[in-house]
């Protein structure tokens, strides 16, 4: 039986926290979803096309994509998507307690609706305080995101 998980997130901009817990997860895993949803509770920058191929390169370009399937969820309920395609868990990135305090009641839910569980997963230190809205606040005021994100990211920030 495979193990399969899907890491879901905007990744507007996918950045290089995002990125460590990706290939983290993946080598646990013998499939790994990494799953661009749409927050309703967020303005996009990037539309979700554009996240979907930045996340393709970024990860092509990682060397970490044998296992991993990039894919995009706008419609209905995350653990439809997991369930779809045969996942039994859900991995995410946290940087703090704000963001568990945000996750937790998700992950209760998720399991009470389809039996998925949730795998909490702390970035590298180097990368926990970074964000995609900090990344695309320093984007818009012309600063140097390439510390933050990785190589095709910045390429294509700095173009826009």
């Amino acid at each position: 039986m495979q193990r399969i998980a899907v890491v879901p997130g905007s990744f507007d901009p996918v950045t290089l926290g995002h990125m460590d817990v990706i290939k983290r997860a993946a080598g646990l895993f013998d499939e790994l979803h990494v799953l661009v949803v749409h927050n309703p509770g967020k303005s996009a920058l990037l539309p979700i096309t554009e996240r979907v191929s930045l996340l393709e390169k970024s990860i092509e370009e990682a060397g970490s994509g044998d296992n991993i399937v990039v894919a995009s969820w706008s419609v209905g309920l995350l653990v439809d998507y997991a369930t779809d395609v045969g996942a039994s868990v859900l991995v995410k990135g946290i940087r703090s307690q704000v963001d568990v305090a945000y996750e937790t009641p998700m992950a209760i839910v998720n399991r009470h609706l389809a039996g998925v569980e949730t795998i909490f997963m702390l970035p590298d230190p180097a990368h926990a305080h970074v964000s995609s809205s900090l990344v695309r606040q320093v984007s818009s005021l012309g600063g140097d995101v390439s510390p933050f994100v990785p190589p095709p990211v910045a390429e294509f920030l700095q173009r826009s």
